[in-house]
């Protein structure tokens, strides 16, 4: 095990490459009005360990997306009924279709007598006059509508039920495991539920994996049929950070949203956090418990860049190969998030497979970056070779067996 010492923010990833390298080889209502700048947030409750405020809702998390992690949650893995926040999932196999040419942007798909007939929020389709699946993403999106989330799911796999069945396919590939989907909408079922865990996975990748398509969620209004609406997150008007993400509401699942904004660090690294709130009191208490939540992780906490992807972080000895050493590094940037203060206490240590012998290919896992804060590992992250090894000629791997028996 390779441990390396402290280092500050700025100088943390010259002071860790230096010594690495060194080492040896729904449906909520639709409305009209402009939203209402949010109250003023009232005084933080007594805080929660680490320092985080306590938030009036049912379950909420707050996830570093830079560097993935999770800097406070409550209540993170109970199950709760997601409301419009189930459209994430559906705008995401939307996504998938129009990037597999399964879906056009210009394609006009028929509207059905379920989708007309959508109850709750709508973006008001025309039987008579299909929409765009452009217009329908926007009318999902910014106006949340149900009527343009059935009309997506029954082009995509034919059906709502059919749908639903890919949505809950692709919840078990992304890891989601206390979510289940019974629509595209977010209208209640029995069958339909989430958690603040599982929602901040799937924002996160849905921000990371869809980027051409992440602006539709900054949008602050969009008009169809002669008809405006304005977004419901009202963090996009009172917060020039804020860029996203969805709002949701039934009588079951309270008042929640998932907000996400981005802030530069001074200059040095600009982060993107993730606030997941669910089951809060009213329309402006999920707005001012999110920014309060945001707020605490921008202000008590700061991110570390150690790598850049692909920045070679050390040589390692390779045996049996037609090269004595293999360059290491990583396939993402190495961003780490600490309480504000605390980055010059961070520990990272990189434990390597041994022995490593050839043949090694280009991206094969060779050790393991673990970066601990005190007794806590907070980041972990795949140590990769990042050039392809080829395997030496017949005696040049005898030599190397000889001499590998003789180091035991």
């Amino acid at each position: 095990m390779q441990r390396l010492p402290p280092a500050g923010l700025r100088v943390a990833a010259l002071l860790l490459a230096g010594l690495i390298a060194a080492a040896p080889a729904t449906g909520e209502a639709a409305s009209r009005r402009q939203p209402k700048k949010a109250a003023e947030p009232a005084p933080a409750p007594p805080p929660q360990p680490g320092g985080a405020p306590t938030l009036a809702a049912r379950s909420w998390m707050l996830v570093d997306v830079s560097s993935g992690q999770i800097l406070a949650s409550a209540e993170a893995d109970r199950r709760v009924d997601p409301a419009s926040l189930t459209k994430l999932m559906t705008a995401r196999l939307v996504f998938g279709a129009l990037a597999d040419g399964k879906l056009q942007a210009a394609q006009r798909p028929p509207v059905s007598q379920a989708a007309w007939k959508a109850i709750g929020s709508r973006m008001f389709v025309d039987p008579a006059r299909p929409a765009t699946v452009e217009e329908l993403m926007q009318g999902m999106i910014v106006q949340s509508g149900n009527d343009a989330s059935i009309v997506l799911a029954e082009a995509v796999s034919g059906s709502e039920a059919a749908f639903a069945e890919q949505m809950n396919r692709e919840a078990q590939r992304l890891g989601l495991v206390n979510t289940r989907f019974a629509n595209a909408t977010g209208l209640p079922d029995p069958q339909h539920y989430s958690t603040a865990r599982d929602l901040a996975v799937l924002a996160s990748r849905l921000i990371a994996d869809h980027p051409q398509h992440y602006p539709l969620y900054g949008r602050k209004d969009y008009t169809y049929n002669g008809i405006r609406q304005l977004n419901r997150n009202r963090l996009l008007f009172i917060d020039p950070s804020v860029d996203g993400l969805k709002t949701g509401h039934t009588e079951a699942a309270g008042w929640c949203l998932i907000a996400s904004a981005r802030r530069d660090q001074g200059g040095v690294l600009e982060r993107r956090l993730l606030s997941v709130v669910l089951g809060a009191a009213s329309d402006s208490a999920r707005a001012v418990e999110s920014q309060r939540l945001l707020n605490w992780g921008f202000q008590s906490t700061e991110a570390v860049r150690l790598f850049a992807r692909g920045q070679p972080a050390g040589s390692y000895r390779v045996w049996k190969g037609t090269a004595a050493e293999v360059k290491a590094g990583f396939e993402t940037d190495v961003i780490v998030s600490a309480p504000r203060g605390q980055a010059g206490a961070l520990k990272a240590e990189v434990e390597r497979v041994q022995p490593l012998t050839a043949p090694i290919v280009r991206g094969q896992r060779v050790g393991t970056l673990r970066v601990t804060l005190g007794e806590q590992i907070i980041v972990e992250r795949p140590l990769v070779a990042l050039d392809a090894v080829a395997p030496a000629g017949l005696i040049g791997r005898a030599w190397d067996t000889i001499r590998l028996w003789m180091e035991r």
